[in-house]
């Protein structure tokens, strides 16, 4: 049996991200990945939805040609199938990119499903055995000293009669053509995200939430100006929907969903299930004594990645902490730091993680959201500071400017000092804003850092170091 000093099961972001950083320490390094190189962000999240975005954003700008003293003389046509044919081979060739900077780092990679070996699954002095499976059944292993749950995630289901005709949000990029009338079924990003693709491509789109909007986890502002966007732009929210079950017409091709409140929506030709996702820990981790966090599926670990398993770690999506590529490639990297580079005190910080939801307009968010910050400090401690303005990109538009699209923020800041704990932007241009501003509050800027700060104009940005009064918070302060 090959004896590995660090082996990773799961070849997505993460879990490649600490292969290379423990090769880098001189390390003998082996991972495996069943299915698709680079996870879900590469092949079914973050890069093919980001390049979707994009095209929408397109669609949007080419409306607006009119607005900027072009004509459009001829019709535009759109080929679902063009875009989806350039978003398949560039996702094919970062799958290629992903093995040879695995090939590079002198790792060993295997194209195989791995799981802890159910009959010698306990550490002993060569380590943890791993048994290794390809398609076709044939089985080896392989023994490692430390090893890392880096699995990811999968869609969760519905549960409900009639799911088998829906498809989920990795089922969105198989689609061969674009749906001419669409149910979204979940209140999160993934939903808003590809509600708000479908219908700037022009599709009829509904969405079916548990609560009163989408985004129920976010700050009010967020949620409420996006819910009003996305009236404005057409989508049809349908608030207070319980799926009851899913029936398909198999002569028309469509289907019919019947919530539980009697209401019943009929003619869709898709009907995509994004209700948020589970941890993929199908490989006899309960051989190996590993525990799950109360009430769920995710594995438990502590700040260090530390499963309740000596010498076996896990992180990213499988742990349900912060489920977003760049944390798991951060925290990848700092646990290979700690085990083999000496650093010995390496851990990633899960606070005030900044975050995008390609939605249309984008949103960004970092800190807390208002209820939290009054719920963790008392309302009396928390000063809120905001501001609504018009992009410059809508200047010459002619609509009453009461009309035209607004760039709305939230500031949320800790008294004495105005310390920002929290700052939630909605609007053109938030999406590559909140980096810059993500380093900030994470060295723990104030107010009165913001207002220090001389804005760049004429920017959507500079709402930020701007937002009334300007200049005098904490001015009394030592």
């Amino acid at each position: 049996m090959r004896h590995f000093d660090y082996f990773v099961i799961g070849g997505g972001s993460g879990g490649i991200a600490s292969a290379r950083r423990a090769a880098s320490y001189g390390k003998k390094v082996g991972i495996a990945e069943k299915k698709y190189w680079g996870g879900t962000c590469v092949n079914f999240g973050c890069v093919p939805k980001k390049i979707m975005w994009n095209v929408a954003s397109m669609s949007e700008s080419l409306s607006h040609c009119k607005h900027f003293g072009f004509e459009n003389k001829g019709e535009i046509n759109f080929s679902w199938n063009t875009v989806k044919t350039c978003r398949d081979a560039y996702i094919k060739r970062l799958n290629k990119i992903y093995k040879q900077n695995l090939k590079n780092a002198q790792i060993t990679f295997f194209d195989e499903y791995a799981s802890f070996d159910e009959y010698d699954s306990l550490y002993d002095k060569d380590g943890y055995t791993i048994k290794l499976s390809d398609e076709e059944g044939d089985i080896h292993y392989v023994t490692a000293t430390h090893v890392l749950i880096a699995s990811g995630g999968k869609p969760s289901l519905l549960n409900v009669p009639g799911e088998e005709y829906t498809i989920n949000s990795d089922g969105f990029f198989k689609l061969k053509s674009q749906p001419k009338k669409v149910a979204l079924i979940g209140s999160g990003y993934i939903s808003v995200e590809l509600a708000g693709v479908l219908n700037s491509l022009g599709t009829e789109t509904h969405m079916f939430v548990r609560g009163n909007m989408a985004l129920r986890k976010f700050d009010s502002l967020l949620k409420e100006e996006l819910d009003q966007f996305m009236k404005n732009q057409g989508i049809k929210i349908h608030p207070y929907s319980i799926i009851k079950k899913i029936e398909k017409n198999f002569e028309s091709n469509e289907s019919t969903i019947f919530l539980k409140n009697g209401k019943i929506h009929s003619d869709f030709d898709c009907i995509i299930v994004a209700i948020g996702r589970d941890p993929e820990i199908s490989f006899n981790i309960e051989k190996v004594g590993i525990k799950k966090l109360q009430d769920t599926n995710f594995i438990k670990v502590d700040e260090y990645q530390n499963t309740s398993v000596e010498n076996i770690y896990a992180l990213g999506d499988v742990c349900g902490l912060i489920e977003l590529t760049p944390m798991a490639i951060a925290a990848g990297r700092r646990l290979a730091d700690r085990l083999f580079g000496g650093i010995l005190s390496a851990k990633v910080s899960y606070d005030n993680v900044p975050t995008v939801i390609f939605s249309h307009p984008p949103i960004a968010t970092i800190g807390l959201t208002e209820d939290e910050a009054i719920s963790k400090f008392g309302k009396e401690n928390i000063i809120i500071y905001s501001n609504v303005s018009v992009n410059l990109y809508y200047a010459i538009f002619d609509m009453n400017p009461s009309d035209k699209p607004k760039c709305s923020m939230k500031m949320i800041c800790l008294k004495p000092r105005e310390k920002v704990i929290g700052l939630h932007i909605i609007g053109m241009g938030a999406d590559e804003m909140m980096q810059g501003f993500g380093v900030a509050i994470k060295m723990g800027a104030t107010k009165a850092d913001m207002d220090n700060c001389i804005a760049i104009h004429p920017t959507a940005s500079e709402e930020v170091v701007t937002m009334t009064p300007w200049g005098l918070s904490g001015s009394q302060l030592p």
